[in-house]
């Protein structure tokens, strides 16, 4: 089930952007194993962003950790690893020796700073990146700080979701040349990257490098979050001229003589003024219905809890329910390979004696491993 059946795929376990990488993979059909440190180790990871693969727990400390994966590299199609540079490289697994056994391997790399560079070897976090990549500076009101956006934009859509579209790129290249390659992903590249449409704005005069001053960003009060009666939020994204004109006569605004232009910018204020009052006459649903199946742009701001249960989101399945409770599906959809429900994630080594028998290590192989303690 799905576009990548039939790849296999070694996560050397992390946190964030990989895992979520390797998510991605796994909810696209591809068997993904994941290569958890012991559950006994201080070090082990929680197995969040695990749905849809296996875990074997390794000790990649022990003499005999590394060729377990090595092993394994040798016969996937890819290798995700999230180590700060030169880690894998010191613990045995990094690009040249997994290469050396599979020529043919997509090596995958997650790093927030990149593999070089001044800072490639220091700590840091989603907002760091973000900061250093000019993609902070945008997000928040006028005259305020930066709003950290979570960790969507850096750690996922930045980082994981870049390295996944990397790695699906270099399969593509090797399935031609029959040589693999090491895909080097970082954050503060991915969110750079995401900053392109604001930066070729910029450069022709239509986008400032101030919060709250544009289109996009809450400056625009066609394109913003408005507050109801009952403490609720709405959405408003009405920029073109007739989905603008419809917003207006949903609001009962369409007959004021008195109300600003919708492109003059000076007046932008007054205008917001005009929509927050008449937003908060109503509640949050009574808007949404007022606005149902027209083109004012106008829509609820749920909450991660409510949008499982919107009536949209329940036909189109958008998320799939869970013994752990409502999940996001996989995206985008097949036509003629659709993926699977995304199966459960796996406790750190819940696999190990299954999974790695699957990969080749015989019953004499896998006894040895555990009395040695290189697996559990």
């Amino acid at each position: 089930m799905g576009p990548l059946e039939g790849v296999g795929v070694v996560e050397v376990a992390g946190i964030g952007p990989g895992p979520f990488c390797a998510m991605l993979l796994a909810d696209m059909g591809a068997e993904v194993l994941r290569v958890d440190r012991p559950a006994s180790s201080p070090a082990a990871h929680p197995y969040v962003l695990a749905r849809g693969r296996r875990s074997v727990a390794v000790d990649l400390k022990h003499p005999g950790g590394a060729e377990v994966v090595l092993r394994l590299a040798a016969s996937a199609d890819v290798l995700l690893e999230g180590f700060r540079p030169g880690v894998a490289e010191r613990l045995g697994i990094g690009p040249d020796a997994c290469l050396a056994r599979n020529p043919r391997l997509v090596y995958g790399r997650m790093t927030g700073w990149g593999q070089d560079g001044p800072l490639a070897g220091t700590a840091g976090h989603d907002i760091n990146y973000l900061a250093l990549a000019g993609a902070l500076h945008p997000i928040g009101r006028a005259g305020e700080a930066p709003v950290p956006p979570l960790n969507l934009v850096g750690d996922f859509g930045g980082g994981g979701m870049l390295l996944a579209f990397g790695v699906v790129c270099a399969l593509l290249e090797a399935g031609r040349s029959g040589r693999g390659q090491v895909v080097d992903a970082a954050v503060v590249d991915g969110a750079a990257l995401l900053t392109t449409l604001f930066h070729e704005l910029a450069a022709v005069g239509l986008w400032r490098w101030e919060r709250g001053a544009n289109l996009l960003d809450g400056g625009a009060p066609f394109y913003g979050v408005y507050e109801t009666s009952d403490g609720g939020y709405v959405s408003v994204g009405a920029l073109e001229p007739g989905f603008y004109r419809e917003l207006l006569e949903r609001l009962g605004l369409g007959e004021a003589r008195d109300l600003p232009l919708q492109a003059d910018r000076d007046r932008w204020p007054e205008l917001r003024e005009r929509f927050a009052a008449v937003i908060r006459t109503r509640t949050r649903d009574e808007w949404c219905r007022l606005a149902e199946g027209g083109d004012a742009c106008l829509a609820p701001v749920l909450s991660p809890a409510e949008a499982p249960e919107h009536p949209h989101n329940r036909h189109r399945g958008t998320f799939v329910d869970t013994p752990e409770g409502p999940r996001p599906a996989p995206a985008p959809r097949f036509s003629r390979t659709p993926c699977a429900p995304p199966g459960p994630a796996p406790v750190p080594g819940q696999h190990t004696g299954e999974a790695l028998a699957d990969w080749g290590f015989t019953a004499g192989e896998l006894a040895g491993l555990r009395e040695a303690g290189t697996v559990e």
